[in-house]
């Protein structure tokens, strides 16, 4: 498993040439290249824990080892960085602000044990089953919902420094469409950075307290990340399991979706790893909720390297996986990210919101919907005002929050509408693969 062959001189890729899973460059430039995705899903990866409030050095430390793990589950066959997931973040807010961190690691946990049984039945029974249940309009909504869902949040920390959450909102975007491959591919990262030094600036120039560095000042270079374990105790716990399941055809279509592009770039048999990836990430997922960290799943961003470096070895994943985990043994690390003000984190996630919506949205036009019909105008309209508005449903403790309202109406109206539609002969079914989603759990630019 640990054997590379080594690709031509190791030194460079010819014209035309890929470097494949089971190939390296020599060391020096797989560790440069390791490094470079590090840097690549950095900017994404540690957003989840600076706007959900879990340790940032946790969340990376189980980013690393669930990088290695499904290296190990994928039989070191399938190139991918496992980072956090966007797609959790409107149901940890949602669970923590009601029930408290220990129920949101349970519905992390529960959403892993999910896509990890998914993993087993891909893995011996193929994927004609997922796409009957999530055709491109639904999975257009579930994604587009999930963005959109969380406008408000944005805003509630935009408002609170707007300056600097315009110049960082302005510095992401510019960054995305003045640069072309590995920096408009970090974008993110980049705005965070222009906003943070911006705001420094300002403090320095107004006198005003806008980031405390007494956090930073106090805090070990070196040192074990904190951990908390998921409480499946309280009794709000099968109602935030709840709110988190939608979650899981997220990550099923992210999961997908990383597999065939892989497979389109380099060999056509990587498809066969769906299962494995599946399950890799839910173990993965499962082992990060358990402990404190957030969900996992495939990075875009990583593809991105991989796209424009033609290296596709799974050596310089070991190599990134090994680098995220020793970053997280340095409690400095962690809070110099917590220090990022809430203006920052106003003006990125206006951007990355939005675009996670869009990319919903995108699925729809890739896969050419019909909305003239009206069991799709329904599928998506409903959907989309139920997670923006914000609607929820409770029975005593047990409460269905908009994301899986949102989700469940998709799902419902679809089905629901196509059988009445058959059954009428008023229609047929809208069906059709599911589609090549690129990756929430980071920049989608």
């Amino acid at each position: 498993m640990f054997q590379w062959k080594l690709h031509g001189n190791g030194r460079t890729v010819e014209p035309g040439a890929v470097v494949a899973p089971g190939e390296r460059l020599n060391w020096g430039a797989t560790v440069a290249i390791g490094l470079q995705h590090v840097i690549a899903m950095f900017g994404a990866t540690f957003l989840v824990p600076v706007l959900t409030g879990f340790p940032v050095s946790t969340t990376l430390l189980f980013s690393g080892v669930g990088t290695l793990l499904f290296l190990l589950v994928t039989r070191n066959r399938l190139p991918s960085y496992l980072g956090s997931s966007f797609a959790f973040i409107a149901p940890i807010t949602a669970a923590t602000a009601t029930a408290g961190t220990g129920s949101a690691l349970a519905g992390i946990v529960a959403v892993g044990v999910l896509l990890t049984a998914i993993g087993f039945v891909v893995q011996f029974a193929g994927l004609g089953w997922v796409d009957k249940v999530m055709p491109p309009v639904v999975a257009g909504a579930i994604v587009a919902l999930i963005g959109f869902n969380l406008a408000p949040v944005a805003w509630q920390n935009f408002q609170l420094q707007p300056l600097p959450g315009t110049i960082t909102l302005v510095a992401v975007i510019l960054f995305s469409v003045l640069f072309r491959g590995f920096l408009g591919r970090i974008s993110i990262f980049l705005g965070v950075i222009v906003g943070y030094v911006a705001t420094v600036l300002i403090q320095a120039a107004t006198g005003e307290a806008l980031i405390d560095f007494a956090a930073v000042e106090a805090a070990p270079w070196v040192g074990l990340p904190t951990f908390e374990i998921a409480d499946f105790t309280e009794p709000a716990t099968w109602s935030v399991i709840a709110m988190f399941l939608p979650v899981v055809l997220v990550l099923v279509a992210e999961n997908v979706g990383h597999v065939r592009g892989v497979a389109a770039m380099t060999d056509a048999t990587a498809n066969r790893s769906t299962g494995r990836a599946l399950i890799a990430d839910g173990v993965a997922t499962t082992l990060a909720g358990t402990f404190g960290g957030s969900g996992t799943t495939t990075y875009g961003e990583n593809i991105g390297v991989m796209a424009a470096t033609r290296v596709y070895s799974t050596a310089v994943y070991w190599v990134a996986g090994l680098t995220a985990i020793l970053l997280s043994l340095s409690p400095k690390v962690g809070a110099v990210f917590n220090t990022i003000p809430p203006g920052v984190l106003g003006g990125v996630t206006t951007a990355l919101y939005g675009l996670i919506g869009i990319i919903g949205i995108k699925i729809w036009v890739d896969n050419r919907v019909d909305f003239s019909r009206p069991v799709n105008q329904y599928t998506g309209a409903v959907a989309l005002v139920l997670a923006i508005a914000g609607f929820t449903m409770q029975w005593g403790d047990f409460q269905l929050g908009a994301i899986v309202l949102g989700s469940v109406a998709a799902l419902v109206i679809y089905h629901l509408g196509n059988a009445i539609a058959r059954a009428r002969k008023t229609g047929a079914d809208d069906g059709g693969p599911i589609p090549a989603v690129g990756p929430l759990g980071g920049d989608p630019s």
